[in-house]
């Protein structure tokens, strides 16, 4: 058999073991209680389960342990769940199983409660890639954040304008006749203002008889 034929299928999570339960019918308007379901030490079966998804979505596989043959499947709908939570215990869930178009619900139950919370996680993670996934961002909500909005601003120097930087106690060490900072001509407009005083120009050499 070619090997490209074979859907390539990914494993969300593997628990090692859980027990599985027959539970009673659910009563109305109350939800599953694990306390309901007898004696706990005395599972309908046990085995490994894995969360294992393909191209046409993931699904709760209950599975030998040791021979890996099928107990039950469970295809796992991201908007209408297949696993709900008692509400008397974090360790055990009801999860709807079908076989042929045939659906049935069991009881299942992890020894710890860490391996009751990775449970929990995988489904999680995956519902929210599911969701990505079937609503994707358009566009206009991957604009970045930096980007300015509107025009940009010129805010570079005219011909023939200058202007001035206030450095307290340096004003007069700074400043050379006729020159601003920049190393432009300017003109002397005064002392006003705060910034660098520019000095009038020197006196003329040439002497009136």
């Amino acid at each position: 058999m070619d090997v490209l034929d074979e859907e390539v299928e990914s494993i969300l999570y593997i628990a090692r073991e859980i027990s599985v339960y027959k539970i009673p019918h659910l009563k109305v308007n109350e939800g599953h209680r694990a306390n309901d379901w007898g004696d706990l030490a005395q599972p309908l079966w046990k085995g490994r389960l894995r969360i294992v998804e393909k191209s046409s979505g993931a699904a709760l596989m209950f599975e030998d342990a040791q021979t890996g043959e099928l107990f039950a499947r469970a295809p796992y709908d991201a908007l209408k769940p297949c696993v709900e939570s008692v509400l008397d215990s974090s360790r055990y869930f009801v999860i709807r199983v079908e076989d042929t178009g045939k659906k049935a619900y069991i009881g299942m139950g992890f020894a710890e409660r860490t391996d009751s919370f990775d449970f929990n996680v995988a489904l999680q993670d995956y519902t929210k890639r599911f969701k990505v996934a079937l609503n994707p961002p358009s566009p206009d909500d991957e604009t970045p954040s930096h980007v300015p909005v509107g025009p940009k601003k010129d805010y570079s120097l005219k011909e023939g304008q200058t202007f001035s930087i206030s450095i307290p106690g340096k004003a007069s060490k700074l400043s050379t006749p006729g020159t601003s900072l920049l190393g432009s001509s300017t003109q002397s407009t005064g002392n006003s203002g705060g910034g660098v005083p520019l000095l009038p120009p020197p006196p003329s050499s040439g002497r009136k008889k």
